[in-house]
């Protein structure tokens, strides 16, 4: 181990050293639960959330980025969590942020302890990193569980990738259904497209399905493959980004194009043999934001 490296190790130490201190001191004082918890993925942009939300003048930034309270660090207490966040009854919101949080198995339910000041009458919101919360996402447990205590749930209006895909796609609005993700490996994802595509056929109903967007190539290139060539599949990426783009194309014309360019982009994919176009050609929608 070089010198450089000996005196960067001693730092870090340091460092964790004073932090353990302060941390010690503030759990002797009244400190606030954070008014946001964001369920962060990892590679999702929870980090870039953290960032753009602690630079607004009235948001308390946490003693540290990732408090990792309701993954890995549970088990020092509610009295170490809240030593994180601004005193109680210093104005300014307080947000905790940790990529694990949406893996996690027991998150929502030590999440589920959080809303005893809902039931004391105080408003708890929840937020999603990215996607609608509570659509596929973990935070449906947490709202179930506000159901189940009697607590009053208020949806706020916002976009939703789903609906926004199916309005831009010209697909069958009136019967459609949502599937999540499908299986990572290509065998089964495969089978599962067929199976989708059998579905939408035999209920003249329209098939929504994500995919991470490390796998979105990945996925394009199955389906493209797998489906019957006069399938019609929509891919709506990037949706509400400069990027965006919705485009409606036959199973055979996707397999003609290049889709490198969905690389790491999110997407929406839609499957729907109920309204297929009276010509042979391709479609492509593309809309930005206003």
């Amino acid at each position: 181990m070089g010198p450089g490296l000996t005196r960067a190790l001693r730092l870090l130490g340091l460092l964790e050293t004073g932090r353990r201190i302060e941390l010690g001191r503030r759990m002797r004082e009244p400190h606030a639960l954070p008014d946001a918890v964001i369920l962060g993925a990892q590679k999702s942009g929870t980090s870039s959330l953290h960032y753009y939300l602690v630079q607004h003048p009235q948001v308390i930034a946490p003693l540290r980025k990732e408090v990792h309270y309701f993954d890995v660090g549970y088990q020092h207490g509610e009295a170490w969590y809240r030593a994180h966040f601004g005193r109680r009854g210093q104005p300014g919101l307080n947000i905790d942020s940790s990529p694990y949080y949406l893996f996690h198995p027991a998150v929502p339910g030590r999440l589920h302890a959080l809303l005893a000041p809902a039931r004391a009458g105080a408003d708890v919101g929840m937020l999603s990193d990215a996607g609608c919360p509570g659509v596929a996402d973990p935070g449906a447990t947490l709202v179930a569980a506000a159901h189940a205590q009697g607590l009053r749930v208020v949806p706020l209006v916002g976009p939703s990738s789903l609906l926004l895909a199916l309005m831009a796609s010209g697909m069958n609005g009136q019967r459609f259904a949502f599937h999540g993700y499908l299986p990572a490996k290509p065998d089964a994802r495969a089978a599962a497209a067929r199976a989708l595509e059998a579905r939408s056929r035999a209920d003249h109903a329209a098939q929504l399905f994500i995919e991470t967007p490390y796998r979105t190539v990945a996925m394009l290139d199955t389906l493209a493959a797998t489906l019957a060539p006069a399938t019609r599949l929509c891919v709506a990426a990037d949706l509400t980004l400069p990027t965006e783009s919705v485009a409606v194309h036959s199973a055979r014309e996707w397999r003609r194009r290049d889709v490198a360019c969905y690389a790491r982009q999110p997407a929406i994919f839609i499957i729907d043999l109920a309204s297929e176009p009276s010509s042979n050609g391709s479609m492509i929608i593309c809309t930005s934001p206003n």
